[in-house]
């Protein structure tokens, strides 16, 4: 029973997912995220994850070239100070940063750090919205590394960014790649004029829709997202955008059978928790074998843009 018992506290990962709010000041931002680090590490959290575009507010809610500047080059100072937090305890990091590729190209990008304070790999973000005040677009170049998964030192993890949620391909693409664990850095919030007439079905719809990647793919999806109510400001120091977002938090794990194992509140700083045990991976994929049944011969068409049908 003893040796049952060790095997079993083997499988256990323990992941840490940080929501925070965000000041102006990227670098008080960075050493926020730093201390939440620290934080979750003391916990006993070895795979830790920020919220997307941790360093900054969420600058998107207007089209302004002031707001390049924000952006990092990887290597660069944010994944210099997680790389040392990472060989200092031996954690894995996934990092979510406005990329600086080169001059006039940007990119969302998340940077995987392994527990040996490597950058492991990088992934950039492949689905980019254009909505109201999220008017990314203007900001970020499509991703072109594709849909990947590293072999880290706790797990084989997958990450992919805020609205890349919302499509099936990608989780799968990255779940076939033998993800044990999916990663989403967001950003998502209401607009206050909406919330009381659709809020509600907003954040459900969010959330089915993960649990929904990681029942079908029999793995882990953690989605850490940001809080806080944000008016980013013109020149003149007035709101961009008079309501703001209210960045509605509500950071969550679930296991592949689709459970919700924690979950943060809507408001305040959090450092969430939670063991996922990597043998309920193989457990589900065996006994839901969907990857198993998948008809690779009929799905050519998915790589078409629209099917006509008659």
């Amino acid at each position: 029973m003893a040796k049952t018992r060790a095997r079993k506290r083997d499988s256990i990962v323990t992941v840490g997912l940080t929501q925070m709010a965000c000041a102006a000041d990227p670098a008080a931002n960075r050493r926020s995220q730093l201390r939440l680090f620290e934080q979750a590490v003391a916990r006993g959290a070895r795979v830790l994850c920020t919220q997307e575009l941790f360093a900054s507010q969420y600058f998107c809610q207007v089209e302004d070239h002031r707001f390049f500047a924000l952006a990092e080059s990887i290597p660069g100072p944010s994944t210099d100070a997680f790389c040392r937090l990472a060989k200092k305890h031996g954690v894995v990091i996934v990092a979510s940063l406005f990329e600086r590729r080169t001059s006039g190209l940007y990119h969302n990008t998340a940077a995987v750090i392994d527990a040996d304070g490597s950058i492991a790999g990088i992934y950039r973000k492949m689905h980019i919205p254009d909505d109201p005040y999220y008017y990314e677009k203007f900001y970020f170049t499509p991703g072109d590394t594709g849909f990947r998964a590293w072999k880290t030192a706790h797990a084989t993890i997958g990450v992919l960014v805020c609205w890349d949620q919302w499509f099936p391909e990608g989780a799968r693409l990255t779940a076939l790649q033998g993800a044990q664990m999916l990663f989403y850095p967001t950003a998502i919030g209401w607009h206050p004029g909406e919330k009381a007439e659709f809020g509600e079905r907003q954040h459900d719809a969010w959330e089915v829709i993960q649990r929904s990647h990681a029942v079908a793919n029999g793995c882990y999806v953690c989605a850490a997202n940001r809080i806080g109510h944000e008016l980013v400001l013109d020149p003149r120091g007035q709101p961009v955008n008079p309501d703001g977002i209210e960045f509605w938090g509500q950071s969550f794990v679930t296991a592949p059978d689709g459970h919700v194992v924690a979950r943060a509140p809507v408001d305040g700083e959090q450092v969430l928790l939670a063991d996922c045990d990597l043998d309920q991976v193989e457990f589900s994929r065996t006994h839901w074998p969907f990857l198993r049944d998948r008809r690779i011969d009929a799905y050519g068409d998915l790589t078409r843009r629209f099917v006509d049908g008659r």
